[in-house]
């Protein structure tokens, strides 16, 4: 077992061992469990939430053991780097991994639970939702934040960002962060990075009039950008959902 503890946690490191050894016994399941199981364990007052990996396939067991970070060590560490920039993200506590001499297998992330009010998800279903288009606008400045701290997020989709209403507008937190880059971005590629978030027009025109004034790049040339990645990424997506279903159909 391979594990790393911020040190805020690491008194409670005895606690953390047992969370992952019983994780399939012990804790609360949460959220959607398809892809990757997520626990929450009662902490003293807080609550704290374990992602538990899925065993990758048999070439990623020798890439992770051998040549990559896993997804739970870079969720810990781009947490950490995410809070050094500013950047909402819920508290990273610690990451556990379980190899044997040639395989890598097991990973869990540690985090603490942040409870929102919505995610950008939300928006995509109810276009009645109180103060729609100020979350909107204020989300599309959150991403052009992102992009001026160098922050390319590869999993930028409506499921995670998590969004809690304060006194002065709203916060916004990144979730699911095993996939991102830090570097300069070019225009297209800003723009390119919203191309997962809706399938709706209207939404990317309200996006793309807020990242104009922003940016102070032209409407035009962003609403036409944003709107033909969305399309492209739309396409793509479809064309990899049949081709599963066709698989799964041979079976």
């Amino acid at each position: 077992m391979n594990y790393e503890i911020s040190t805020a946690y690491s008194e409670h490191k005895d606690f953390l061992d047992d969370c992952i050894i019983h994780f399939e016994t012990k804790g609360e399941p949460f959220g959607n469990q398809k892809r990757n199981a997520l626990r929450l364990f009662k902490l003293n007052d807080d609550t704290i939430n374990i992602k538990s990996f899925k065993v990758p396939n048999i070439i990623n067991q020798i890439a992770y053991k051998f040549f990559r970070k896993s997804k739970a060590q870079r969720s810990f560490e781009y947490a950490i780097k995410l809070k050094e920039l500013g950047i909402g993200t819920p508290e990273p506590i610690a990451y556990y991994e379980f190899k044997t001499p040639l395989l890598f297998k097991k990973s869990y992330y540690i985090s603490k639970q942040l409870d929102c009010d919505l995610t950008y998800r939300e928006l995509t279903h109810d276009f009645n939702y109180p103060d729609y288009d100020n979350i909107l606008r204020a989300f599309t400045r959150f991403t052009y934040q992102l992009h001026e701290k160098g922050i390319k997020f590869l999993d930028h989709s409506p499921g995670n960002t998590l969004i809690k209403k304060v006194a002065h507008g709203y916060e916004f937190y990144l979730v699911d962060l095993n996939r991102m880059e830090f570097k300069h971005m070019e225009f297209e590629e800003r723009i390119k990075n919203f191309d997962r978030l809706t399938i709706h027009k209207s939404m990317v025109e309200v996006m793309s009039d807020e990242y104009a004034k922003v940016s102070g790049e032209n409407y035009d040339d962003i609403v036409k950008l944003m709107w033909r990645f969305t399309e492209e990424f739309q396409a793509k997506h479809h064309k990899k959902q049949k081709l599963k279903k066709k698989l799964k159909f041979w079976r």
